[in-house]
């Protein structure tokens, strides 16, 4: 029986967060907390597993205590268990304090469970790194299988998975042995709508909740600012496009338009004796 590892994270949905004008800093208070999508995946991925082969799915998280809501939307999804690392010792930690403090995490589900297969998003959309999921494989010495859109298999009993990997030009068949951890793309799978009774059981699920005391032979240098050699210096948001011309009329005679224009530009660059 398969025993699977998913580790997500609760994200501002970027679509509608705004910036602050004044600090150039993310207004998260402008957007709702949601499941990240890339994490959605992978959790969809490791619960498909757990039908095709019998098994456990874990969901893990470090976050503030709101972050119970992402894991109850794993719940939803499917998954049967749920643990989240909350403490402010864990605050301000980068990619590689954040994948020390859930490889500390996964070392206790481990104890209590031997862990098979650890799946992630391939990145998270408000940090877009994908730097955890590769540091949790390093810490754990175990491979790192970066970019799966696809699981051939799974073999507990022969210790080995087989999964595609994607490349620009097609993707790569890669064979690996257990326990592994895979990065998902999202093209991997179809996040179907949760059933009424999936629904209901997250409603009543209660994740376990563990601080930094609860985990074993913790560096605290490693955790929150501390153990993150790496800070945001600046953040500020992409300037508008400016000028531009807006087309009006039918479809013809904005065709009529564009083509006016492009013969503008021809013009000028080869004034300029500039390449069109």
């Amino acid at each position: 029986m398969l025993h699977i590892v998913a580790c997500i994270k609760q994200v501002p949905d970027t679509k509608i967060i705004k910036m602050n004008p004044k600090t150039n800093t993310m207004d998260r208070a402008s957007a709702p907390a949601i499941l990240n999508p890339y994490d959605a995946h992978a959790v969809e991925e490791a619960v498909r597993l757990k039908k095709r082969y019998g098994g456990t799915v874990s969901v893990l998280t470090m976050g503030p205590p709101p972050a119970v809501k992402a894991i109850k939307k794993c719940i939803e999804i499917g998954a049967d268990e749920g643990y989240m690392i909350s403490d402010r010792a864990f605050a301000g930690a980068d990619t590689l304090a954040t994948s020390y403090a859930l490889t500390k995490a996964i070392d206790k589900i481990a104890k209590m469970q031997p862990v098979d297969l650890i799946i992630c998003g391939k990145m998270t959309i408000d940090g877009d790194t994908g730097q955890v999921g590769p540091g949790i494989a390093r810490r754990l010495d175990i491979p790192p299988l970066t970019s799966v859109n696809k699981v051939v298999e799974v073999n507990r009993a022969d210790g080995f998975a087989v999964v595609h990997r994607k490349l620009e030009d097609g993707y790569e068949v890669i064979r690996s042995t257990l326990p592994c951890l895979l990065s998902v793309e999202k093209e991997i799978n179809e996040v179907p709508y949760s059933t009424m009774p999936d629904m209901i059981r997250a409603a009543r699920y209660q994740p376990h909740i563990w601080s930094v005391n609860d985990l074993e032979d913790v560096d605290r240098a490693q955790l929150g600012l501390k153990g993150s050699p790496t800070i945001v210096s600046s953040v500020w948001a992409p300037q508008k496009p400016q000028g531009g011309t807006m087309l009006d009329g039918d479809p013809l005679q904005q065709v009529e338009q564009l083509l006016g224009i492009l013969m503008d530009k021809k013009e000028l660059f080869a004034a300029r004796g500039e390449r069109s």
